[in-house]
């Protein structure tokens, strides 16, 4: 393995049951994540992107063990001299005797509502430091005044309430509460979705400030391409619970090898009003994660299946350069890409 690997996670998968009848036994389930492998660098910023129900925020949930995996392995390696550490399958208690629930720490979507509205700012960001380690008042103060500068308020905010503050500010401070154990890896499950614009350039400027000064690794969920893309070292695209593409950032945008992601990326817009882009619109509805599609789960509504996309399903291939693709076709995808823009 690698020296430069932090977080790998193998054949990942979880599960929710649907139970039915009179005895409530599980008759089905919902395959939210179907068996994922990722190997996330120390240091850098993956991103994961795919549309909703795609399976983002289930993986992020299952890293920090919000959620139980149903199975795989989520490989925790810590420094050089620390054997990695299986997170998917310590208890909670072990979770929390292992030191590792202060390492991995997450950021939510709304902080709106992952704040507790009776807690002081002062309150917010100092429990989970308190937890960690025993302080006198007077050097706890001065710890979460030091977090709060760090993500650009000051002491005139401690003794507010999370309501008192715009939205830009309260994610601040959720950014403030999630450094204050020191972690080494990050999970931000988007951000910035619910900011305006000017306050989203904000935040991710402050992200990306905050890695480079504390040595911060991130996975940045989110369904926005251009955010992903000023962010993101290197980018995973998922579908169905499955990662169909994975590579750097550039890479992707630039050599796109998946039909979904080609249509994904067709979808932004341009700031070059000559420029003439196809808008590739795909047809027919996200198949049910109760009842997958066999072989390729995109081949329902790709425009260049075949007959073998729906016996078989692919693997992720490395294309050259450490770019991963799952698709059948992926070695004439840039030839089937031109070819349907010249038709439309």
């Amino acid at each position: 393995m690698p020296e430069d690997i932090i977080l790998e996670l193998v054949d990942l998968k979880k599960h929710y049951p649907v139970l039915g009848g009179v005895l409530r036994r599980e008759v089905n389930s919902v395959k939210a994540l179907d068996g994922i492998s990722i190997a996330i660098r120390r240091g850098e910023c993956l991103g994961i992107v795919g549309e909703s129900g795609c399976g983002k925020t289930t993986t992020s949930k299952a890293i920090i063990r919000l959620h139980d995996p149903t199975s795989g392995k989520i490989l925790f390696h810590p420094n050089d001299r620390e054997e990695p550490v299986d997170i998917a399958s310590l208890s909670p208690r072990q979770l929390k005797k292992k030191n590792l629930r202060h390492r991995l720490q997450m950021v939510f979507q709304d902080p709106t509502t992952s704040m507790n509205p009776r807690m002081l700012v002062k309150n917010i960001i100092a429990e989970p430091i308190k937890e960690q380690e025993k302080l006198s008042p007077h050097d706890l103060e001065a710890r979460v005044v030091e977090l709060l500068n760090l993500v650009g308020l000051n002491k005139d905010h401690l003794f507010r309430y999370p309501h008192e503050f715009s939205g830009g500010q309260r994610q601040r401070i959720a950014v403030a509460r999630a450094i204050a154990t020191n972690p080494e890896f990050l999970v931000l499950d988007e951000p910035t979705s619910a900011l305006d614009v000017s306050v989203q350039a904000q935040i991710l400027n402050l992200l990306h400030s905050l890695r480079k000064k504390l040595g911060l690794t991130y996975l940045f969920v989110t369904h926005h391409l251009l955010v992903v893309k000023y962010i993101s070292d290197r980018i995973a695209v998922m579908y169905l619970g499955k990662v169909v593409e994975l590579a750097g950032t550039d890479s992707l945008f630039e050599n796109t090898c998946h039909p979904y992601t080609w249509a994904l990326l067709s979808g932004i817009p341009s700031t070059d009003i000559d420029e003439t882009r196809e808008r590739i619109i795909l047809e027919g509805d996200v198949p049910s994660p109760l009842d997958p599609p066999s072989g390729c789960r995109f081949h329902t509504r790709c425009p260049f299946a075949i007959k073998v996309c729906s016996q078989i399903e692919p693997q992720l291939i490395d294309t050259g350069g450490d770019h991963l693709v799952a698709c059948h076709r992926s070695h004439d995808t840039r030839a089937l890409f031109h070819n349907h823009a010249t038709k439309g």
